[in-house]
């Protein structure tokens, strides 16, 4: 038995080294790095965002690059509004003259240039053109808005079910209905206390539908990448920041100014006081920074292997590679898919407990 499972495995390595053997005859080692190359250039457009929603692309027989999709608005301030449609760069290789300037679309960003299109470059190879403030309708954007749509029409339709029923959900609102009152009652509650919690329910509420909603949407055939982007982690976690600040208690703040209270006398305070309150100031930045940053490097390496896994089919192109690339693939768009959950799930605990700790308020004479 042990004899012909030996076999079997020699037999499996011949025929794929004969494979590979094969391949390496076709192509040269020139067009494998011109593949590894463009693979790698499709992870870097896929992972950035854009200014037209392509949908997928394909190469026609005379060699032709051709886009599925449509394009977005461009609006820009540049000595004046400047509004156009995204179409004219189209995706990148023309250029976008208006009212007698010419844009350039550059690795994601637009630039002003000349009529030829130059890009001049410092000593570290970074374009040095002119940058207009950029205000464009991007295809982030696009999904910020129709998630913002998509809440909108949920939670009304859950609010409507509840009046007519006498608060009893209907249709799709008995799936949402759990989740609603898991984060009411396992997230908000024992984190924030019974007293005021409800003040920031509608803000956990959004922020978890919000994230997950998007995280979900990275996952389709969509090509977006909205919570991969750190420009919106950090409005997200901004908002937070703003949040726990803006709504601390006298406590709160006692607590980062005068973290010992009463427990030690003035000169044992101005000994450890200069090490202890830039401590807790730091802190009060550390968090929503860490907030900022798991959810970002999370959702962008789950990308990332993602995009690689596939990109390792076209590179293999043989009948064990490929079929492995792609179980591999399948199995990590489903651990994605609980990933989408889970990191929705930890920003907003996350930003309960650091509600929780603003919201503070105890009697100091029975705390000490």
């Amino acid at each position: 038995m042990r004899t012909n499972f030996t076999k079997i495995l020699l037999v499996m390595a011949l025929l794929l080294s004969a494979n590979s053997f094969a391949k390496e005859k076709e192509t040269s080692e020139g067009s494998k790095e011109d593949l590894k190359t463009e693979i790698k250039e499709y992870i870097q457009h896929h992972l950035k965002d854009s200014h037209d929603f392509s949908l997928f692309s394909y190469t026609t027989d005379e060699g032709e690059h051709k886009y599925v999709g449509f394009p977005l608005p461009v609006i820009l301030w540049d000595d004046g509004l400047k509004v156009f449609s995204s179409s004219k760069f189209h995706h990148g290789e023309t250029l976008a003259e208006v009212d007698g300037n010419h844009y350039k679309l550059y690795h994601s960003k637009i630039y002003k240039t000349d009529a030829q299109g130059t890009i001049n470059y410092d000593e570290e190879h970074h374009p040095t053109n002119a940058k207009p403030i950029d205000f464009s309708i991007t295809k982030s954007v696009v999904m910020i808005f129709i998630t913002g749509l998509l809440m909108f029409l949920l939670f009304r339709g859950l609010a409507k079910s509840y009046a007519k029923n006498n608060g009893i959900p209907t249709g799709v609102g008995r799936f949402f209905e759990p989740i609603v009152l898991y984060i009411r009652d396992d997230i908000a509650r024992p984190n924030i206390g019974e007293k005021k919690y409800k003040r920031y329910m509608p803000y956990l509420l959004s922020i978890f539908f919000f994230v997950w909603f998007l995280n979900i949407f990275g996952l389709t055939p969509l090509g977006v990448n909205v919570t991969g982007n750190i420009a919106i982690t950090f409005a997200l976690a901004l908002l937070t920041f703003l949040f726990t600040n803006l709504t601390g208690t006298k406590d709160y703040w006692m607590h980062i100014f005068d973290p010992l209270g009463d427990t030690l006398p003035w000169y044992g305070k101005l000994v450890l006081y200069p090490i202890l309150i830039p401590i807790e100031l730091l802190g009060v930045f550390i968090k929503p920074f860490s907030l900022l940053i798991r959810l970002y490097a999370n959702m962008q390496a789950g990308h990332i292997v993602l995009m690689s896994l596939i990109g390792l089919m076209f590179l293999f192109k043989s009948w064990i590679g490929s079929p492995l690339s792609f179980g591999l693939a399948f199995a990590i768009s489903l651990i994605e898919v609980l990933v989408a959950l889970l990191q929705a799930y930890i920003f907003t605990m996350l930003s309960a407990l650091y509600f929780g700790f603003a919201a503070v308020e105890h009697d100091h004479a029975e705390a000490h």
